[in-house]
């Protein structure tokens, strides 16, 4: 029996094209990019060759690119290094209630400083409502920081609009769009964002390299401290192997997405038909519009441990909740903001990835509402 990974949203295989992009730079291409000589001339060529392929990838300038170790580093460096640069310590920090923690955990840090926190709330699909971020931006807030398509659920939040909004009255707007590219066109000369974090993991390149676009012009404080690389925004000797890695990643997903976008949804859309008739009580969060590779359902009275431990035993990888958050006994903040959290129940997380088979999908449709109905039945 072959097993079938369906975590892709917190992980992905790495793609054999990127490891043969990073192979020379953990071997004999091994140079430090800041040492002057031709080893570290040769790795500074490669660290700045992948930062242009990054930029145009995003339809950014070379310069707006900072690499970085993760997305959760991106966030932490946009949200709370843009408040502290602002000058003003009494200025809001806004952001959406459905966040990945790395965004809120990093307003949170502001607000123990002194910045008054605005929570924009959502409705029943994890959506914020564009009209509300002209009430934030009355407030003169130091940032506001709005996801692009949410990490658990998948939907996809209005970034165009609220980043227009935030340009017009001359307030930075930063997206975590970790989740969402790849999926979705995701380019900062189409959507006026001015910070934007990636993660090179979720979309087929390396753990450990990420990306923050910075707007040339915006300004952010360090939150690290050492030498001048990466703008002085990211000190330390720089991942040359990570930055060809994700590069190339980015490359290959931004190529694939129209394409791999279509063929996930098909897939996705597949398996929540047949779970929704075979297990009728099953709940999807998330509607409207959502990112393709992302099935999120409740299934009540149902216990979520059991559950997701007998999939294992079938073969099959799930999530109760975002990466970052298992093994959490609260539940979770998004379905808490959407007001879906149930009082006994499993929520888990179905993510499709580069590698899932329509004979995958066929076989995980058989499977889980099966499993399901027999944890069920021992309750």
């Amino acid at each position: 029996m072959d097993a079938i990974y369906l975590d892709n949203a917190a992980t992905t295989p790495l793609r054999p094209e990127v490891f043969e992009a990073m192979r020379p730079y953990w071997s004999g291409e091994f140079g430090n990019p800041s040492s002057p000589h031709r080893w570290g001339r040769a790795a500074r060529s490669a660290l700045e060759e992948a930062r242009e392929l990054v930029a145009l990838t995003l339809g950014a300038r070379r310069n707006e690119i900072i690499f970085t170790g993760c997305g959760t580093e991106s966030d932490n460096l946009a949200v709370l290094g843009s408040w502290r640069a602002c000058g003003r310590p009494r200025a809001p920090v806004a952001c959406s209630a459905v966040e990945h923690k790395a965004v809120l955990q990093s307003a949170l840090a502001a607000h123990r400083e002194g910045a008054p926190l605005i929570v924009l709330g959502v409705d029943e699909e994890g959506r914020v409502d564009d009209g509300l971020v002209d009430e934030v931006l009355s407030q003169s807030p130091a940032v506001v920081s709005v996801m692009w398509g949410n990490n658990e659920v998948g939907t996809i939040q209005p970034v165009r609009a609220i980043a227009n909004k935030c340009r017009e009255a001359g307030v930075p707007f930063h997206t975590d769009a970790v989740q969402a590219f790849g999926k979705v066109r995701v380019r900062v000369d189409e959507t006026r964002c001015d910070m934007l974090a990636l993660s090179a993991h979720k979309f087929g390149g390396p753990k450990g390299t990420g990306i923050l676009y910075v707007r040339d012009g915006i300004r952010i404080d360090a939150l690290e401290f050492g030498g001048g690389q990466e703008r002085r925004m990211r000190p330390g000797t720089e991942n040359v192997a990570g930055a060809a890695g994700i590069a190339t990643a980015m490359e290959l997903a931004a190529a694939e997405q129209e394409s791999e976008a279509a063929r996930l949804e098909a897939l996705r859309d597949r398996l929540e038909q047949t779970i929704r008739h075979q297990l009728p009580g099953a709940q999807v969060n998330g509607g409207g519009e959502r990112l393709p590779h992302i099935l999120h359902l409740s299934i009540p009275g149902i216990d979520q441990e059991a559950f997701v431990v007998a999939l294992d035993l079938e073969g099959i990888a799930v999530s109760v909740a975002s990466a970052c958050q298992s093994g959490a006994a609260e539940p979770s903040h998004v379905l808490a903001a959407m007001g879906r959290v149930l009082e006994k129940g499993a929520s888990v997380r179905i993510s499709l990835g580069h590698a899932t088979t329509a004979r995958d999908i066929d076989r995980a449709a058989d499977t889980i509402p099966d499993v399901a109905n027999r944890v069920l039945a021992a309750v």
